[in-house]
């Protein structure tokens, strides 16, 4: 598959080969956070969502971040791979999506001190004593440092060394439940403020011990877990991790600390860095980073040419050109699309036509082919501008307008 791609093709629409996993193309849709969870397990929502991007072509599906233990989600309604039913449920969904020609992936996490929260439709409000008379108990989150995420919002419990075994077992757990439910990618998400990136960030982290202080020992929770999920991992599946490339306004974290860490990273067997940004907000020197097409496809493109490690873009990358002068320019080597496959879950389809892609109905299920495919054959024979009668009895015929696609009124 990989050496019989005309010399023609799209980049976007060329299979990529990591470790042992083929992708059928260089489409990835997002792990995208869905708050519809049933104690951290998937129901029909799952199975729909992230199967109608099998369905259109994309050739890596992930799911959503998912909590490597019950205290990792933010919300009661985050996902979670922490129990044996788990690997059942997610399985169903797996082989629905490897069934369409996709790789399935997960994103494992743990929010850390974003925490015992409401989701985005409730303001992401902290859990309070009325929520628990609803069943929404709050927990303390916990971190590397007794700090706040926002003023006045929940101080977390500081991680002991204990905590911080425990948690590499919850690491080592969700990962082979991974395995078990048929995933073939995993990523580490070390982003966005969530535990991860809490120990690596200067403004999260204020121990004293070796997990704080200088670069060195901020990386070590990271790669410490990393090392976990490594030892786990079947060695011909490739790893993920995704990154804050450089943290929201007032951060400190830039993109030289990105290129340090995604040297270490790659050291201990990760494959893929996946580079977003923000999460970590304080009183420092850096600005937020504006929302335009393409924003974090510079820091995908650093650490792809300091690093030498393949790399994953993402961040408002909607228009098929730009997606393929992102690859034919070696900024990056997959294309992570988020909202923009909620707005339009064909885009992988209608990304091909435009490229010119030799036969986009390839990338969809044959039963859906085949009626595109005579969609596309009437189109052929009934091209704009034909003289054509539209028949409203055995003797009655009536011409057909172009103009207004339609026919015209009876005599």
């Amino acid at each position: 598959m990989m050496n019989d791609m005309p010399p023609d093709t799209p980049l976007l629409f060329t299979p990529i080969k990591l470790r042992s996993v083929v992708a059928r193309n260089r489409i990835v849709s997002s792990p995208m956070c869905q708050y519809v969870s049933d104690d951290g397990g998937p129901g029909e929502w799952q199975l729909v969502n992230f199967g109608r991007f099998a369905m259109s072509g994309t050739g890596i599906v992930f799911g959503e971040e998912t909590a490597v233990e019950p205290r990792g989600r933010k919300t009661h309604h985050c996902a979670g791979m922490y129990k044996d039913s788990h690997v059942r449920d997610y399985g169903r969904i797996n082989d629905f999506i490897r069934s369409l020609g996709a790789v399935p992936a997960i994103q494992l996490g743990h929010c850390g001190r974003r925490g015992s929260a409401h989701g985005p439709l409730e303001g992401r409000a902290q859990l309070t004593e009325d929520d628990a008379r609803r069943g929404f108990s709050p927990w303390q989150p916990i971190a590397p440092s007794a700090i706040p995420e926002k003023p006045g919002g929940t101080v977390p419990r500081p991680m002991e060394i204990d905590d911080i075994k425990q948690n590499f077992a919850a690491w080592k757990e969700a990962t082979q439940r991974s395995i078990d439910a048929g995933y073939d990618i995993i990523e580490i998400h070390g982003a966005h403020g969530y535990l991860i990136h809490q120990f690596l960030s200067p403004v999260s982290n204020k121990r004293t011990d070796q997990y704080g202080g200088n670069l060195e020992n901020r990386m070590r929770f990271a790669l410490e877990v990393v090392e976990t999920v490594r030892a786990v991992l079947p060695a011909d599946k490739p790893l993920f991790f995704r990154t804050s490339a450089v943290e929201g306004p007032g951060g400190e974290w830039g993109i030289e600390d990105t290129i340090a860490l995604a040297r270490a990273l790659k050291e201990r067997g990760v494959d893929v860095i996946d580079c977003s940004s923000g999460g970590v907000s304080g009183d420092g020197p850096m600005p937020s980073v504006p929302r335009v097409p393409g924003y974090q496809v510079g820091y995908a493109r650093e650490v792809k040419q300091h690093v030498g490690i393949t790399t994953m873009a993402v961040g408002m990358i909607s228009e098929p050109r730009h997606a393929e002068a992102i690859l034919r320019e070696g900024q990056a080597d997959l294309i992570a699309i988020a909202r923009e496959l909620m707005d339009n879950p064909n885009w992988p389809l209608h990304a091909a036509r435009v490229l010119g892609y030799r036969d986009p109905l390839d990338l969809v299920h044959a039963r859906e082919a085949q009626r595109l495919r005579l969609r596309e054959q009437h189109r052929r024979e009934f091209r704009p501008g034909t003289d054509i009668k539209i028949p409203f009895g055995p003797e009655e015929q009536v011409p057909y307008s172009w103009e207004t696609l339609n026919a015209a009124k009876r005599g």
